[in-house]
Order: structure tokens, then sequence, then C-alpha cells
């Protein structure tokens, strides 16, 4: 009986630290930007531990060799979606618009397995207990929803600010993410691929790879250019 309980005190504190310091290579994306494939991998990693850790037939280095398998396996996953940035829709998935201009999209919810009663118990844990009060909600890849509110909605709100422009708010069009034009969002932007080369060149801009991110919002292109880490 001594022996057992001592094997699983090494056990337990070789798993835990070992569990500590993969979390700590993999990063903290893991812990605040949880994944379909991060929430399946911690799951997994949780149980292969655990049953490990109470069965006398396995062993320590059966433990650490399963942690240094499955977290291999995940670092290599995160190495692929920075690389090649194609494969992050179907590895990490994508942000869904739900509410856009104030109005509800059913097709999303859909897509989401989504229904009313949870659009809305996710909005009132954002602050807001009105669908009306949203002017656009974005699903994250995480399962959170991103809210920007209507004009008169905002903290501080403009009526107290007695500000009553009625012009609503516009969502932020993401045109160029790592170096790479966002096609699809040209359209939504209403701006043609030649109208945007023209205000990079204005800028200074000669090519996509010189840009980081760069998003249009209220006819206003912001640009965030590539920082050279040797500079």
């Amino acid at each position: 009986m001594e022996f057992h309980v001592g094997h699983l005190t090494i056990e337990l504190i070789v798993g835990f630290i070992s569990l500590f310091l993969l979390t700590k290579i993999l990063g903290k994306t893991q812990i605040s930007q949880i994944t379909p494939f991060d929430f399946i991998s911690s799951i997994f990693l949780g149980e292969l531990v655990g049953n490990a850790m109470y069965d006398d037939k396995i062993s320590i280095f059966i433990i650490l060799y399963a942690i240094l398998i499955w977290g291999t396996l995940v670092y290599v996953v995160e190495i692929i979606t920075q690389k090649f940035k194609k494969t992050r829709k179907l590895l990490e998935g994508a942000p869904s618009i739900v509410i856009r201009k104030g109005m509800i999209d059913r097709e999303q919810l859909k897509k989401n397995k989504l229904d009313i009663n949870q659009l809305q118990n996710l909005v009132r844990q954002k602050g807001y207990f009105g669908l009306r009060e949203v002017e656009y909600a974005i699903l994250e890849t995480n399962g959170a929803l991103s809210i920007l509110p209507k004009y008169q909605y905002g903290a501080p709100t403009r009526q107290d600010m007695r500000l009553f422009s009625q012009q609503q708010p516009e969502l932020p069009i993401t045109l160029i993410l790592d170096g790479e034009l966002n096609h699809d969002n040209l359209s939504t932007a209403e701006i043609s691929e030649k109208q945007l080369w023209e205000m990079l060149h204005e800028k200074g801009y000669k090519s996509y790879s010189e840009i980081v991110y760069a998003e249009m919002s209220e006819g206003k292109l912001l640009i965030m250019p590539m920082i050279d880490p040797n500079k």
C-alpha cells in the first residue's frame, strides 16, 4: 500500500510538471483562445494522463512518452497553421457574423448549430439585454461572441454625450493579413483591387508582403507594416 501511494505521488508530480511545461511550450493561446482542435486535444491528453496515473502497470516513462508524442502533434499543427495560412480555416475554424446591420443571419446560426435562445444568452453575457442593441455580432472560433453595439447603446452612449448622429458604426473589414490579400473581402468593402493598390502606392507600399495587416473601416484604410526584427 505504501509503495502504491508513493508511486502514485511520483506519477502525479511528474504528470503535473510535464503538463505545465507542455502548456508553456505551446503558448498562451492554448488557454485564452481554445479552438475546436485545442478542446479535443485537452480532453484527450487529460484522459490519457489521468488513466495512466491510476494504472499500476503503466510506468512514468510511458506517461512522459505519451505527453511528448501528443505535445509534438499539437505543436506540429500549430506550426502548420502559422506557415500555411489556407489550413487555418480547416484546423482553427473561422469567425461567423451572426448579426449583421442589426439583422440576425439565420443561415449562419444554422451553420454554427446555434439557436436564438443561445444567441440571446451570449448577448446577455456581454451586457446587452436586447438584440435590438446589437449592430454586429461575431461568433469567434473559441465560441465567444464579439459585439459592436448600435451607436446609442455604446459605453458611454452617444445620447449621454448629446451626440445624436444617426450614422451607424461600420464593421472593420480585413483586406490584408500576413502579407496576403483577402479577395473575398474586397467586394464586402466595396473596393476593387486596383483601388486598393492605388491607396497602397500613395502610402509608399509596393507589395502586399510589406504589410502584416490592413483593414477598411468607414472609408479609411488602416495599414500595419511588417517589422523587420533585424532593424
